[in-house]
């Protein structure tokens, strides 16, 4: 290793808090560690805001080191009251168990899986549903103190608003956790987001308390992600951008990426790639000296949708991309022109042919059939990227892409989607 992964992670701001700086150093120069970071599965799908870790697991995996992810179908049960103000729903085991699913099969595809440092996945209900509520409460409970629990910033901030026994018990089955993998699979560290810090030091007592305080284990957080603005990174006016792609298109998910605010870019850059110091420090001078071109979100966004996706749907979002730039709206396929009008207005048409004007007026497209006409004669009116300058034109089913879709776009950027059906 050329570089200390400690020292990766410090030229790329990804540090937040450590528990011991220079015994994790110290630790990570001298042999290939163990760690991990979990994931409670409250959803079918994960967004990019529960990436932020897990890219930080990748980058000790590239380092050498052995990832483990734990998915909590155990804690997931139960609620993590971290960022919260209120009390999470509580879902059935068998929603759980799906959501287990999901996630690992996402993760999966993220992370190497064959060779020394494989990834091991790991679901703490394997362990925890053998313990009974008696020695839950003898073996682990006693190591708790109730006063130290309600100075954590994560109980603390719920006092006034309420929290319940079961919420206020989550931070004793994660230290339970760590235990288990630090018993059990040789792991050293915990990584997590700035809001696990009291559930990851609740671990590292535990952890002392159980083994003796030389035990050699960690934790550290990262950053919380805000953008250049100060609001919450990862969230969009349609809502958060998921990593399931039926959830969030790849088309959108590149969108997404691409549209990287000049102040922002270059942190994610350091986050989210994989790209190097050099690599990153000449993209960060095209945003000063060329900001136009936009060279550093696209690189962002090609990095993002190949490393969550693929190559091949990194490749379709950007054929997607440039055919609406360039209106050369027929050569996307059907499924593409899904994607990419997926959030424009639309519009439900039947298979009958019928005049331009009609069909316009009657689908709600033109408001009526004087403006239709002067559209049309004015060449304001495309249909798939070509104008439209014959106001006799019979619409017929023949028009739509793929049998499916006619796209209209009305003066220079307002489109319509018009499904055939």
């Amino acid at each position: 290793m050329n570089l200390n992964i400690i020292d990766e992670l410090e030229w790329r701001d990804a540090i937040n808090q450590q528990t011991d700086a220079e015994g994790l150093r110290e630790l990570t120069n001298t042999k290939a560690v163990s760690l991990y970071c979990g994931v409670d599965p409250t959803g079918d799908s994960m967004h990019i805001g529960h990436l932020i870790p897990f890219m930080m697991l990748k980058r000790f995996q590239l380092a050498g080191h052995r990832p483990v992810i734990l998915i909590g179908g155990a804690t997931g049960t139960i609620g993590d009251p971290s960022g919260r103000q209120t009390e999470r729903s509580l879902q059935t085991m068998e929603q759980v168990q799906a959501n287990v699913d999901a996630l690992t099969a996402q993760l999966k595809k993220l992370f190497v899986t064959e060779g020394d440092n494989q990834v091991r996945m790991v679901n703490n209900y394997d362990w925890t549903h053998k313990i009974n509520v008696i020695d839950f409460l003898r073996d682990y409970g006693k190591n708790f103190s109730i006063n130290t629990m309600l100075a954590k910033d994560v109980v603390s901030s719920r006092l006034d608003s309420g929290i319940s026994f079961t919420e206020f018990s989550y931070q004793i089955l994660q230290s339970l956790d760590y235990l288990h993998l630090f018993q059990h699979e040789d792991v050293q560290l915990q990584i997590g987001g700035s809001d696990q810090w009291g559930n990851i030091t609740s671990g590292l007592d535990l952890i002392r308390k159980k083994e003796g305080s030389e035990a050699k284990a960690f934790g550290l957080t990262i950053p919380l992600m805000l953008k250049a603005d100060g609001t919450k990174f990862g969230k969009t006016a349609g809502g958060a951008v998921w990593l399931d792609p039926n959830k969030t298109t790849p088309f959108e998910f590149y969108q997404f990426w691409a549209n990287t605010d000049d102040r922002d870019v270059i942190k994610y850059l350091k986050f989210f790639t994989f790209l190097d110091k050099a690599e990153i420090d000449a993209l960060a001078e095209k945003v000063q000296t060329e900001p136009h071109k936009r060279e550093a979100q696209k690189a962002l966004a090609e990095e993002m949708t190949r490393f969550v996706h693929s190559e091949e749907l990194l490749e379709q979002a950007k054929r997607i991309t440039a055919a609406l730039f360039s209106g050369d709206i027929r050569s996307l396929t059907a499924d593409e022109i899904e994607q990419g009008f997926k959030e424009m207005p639309t519009f439900e048409a039947g298979t009958e042919s019928k005049n331009i004007i009609d069909w316009l007026v009657d689908l709600g497209i033109e408001p009526s059939k004087r403006q239709a006409r002067e559209d049309i004669t004015k060449g304001a009116i495309s249909m798939n990227g070509e104008r439209v300058s014959d106001v006799e034109l019979t619409v017929t089913a023949e028009h739509a892409i793929g049998g499916r879709f006619i796209i209209i776009r009305k003066g220079k950027k307002n489109y319509s989607l018009v499904k055939l059906g």
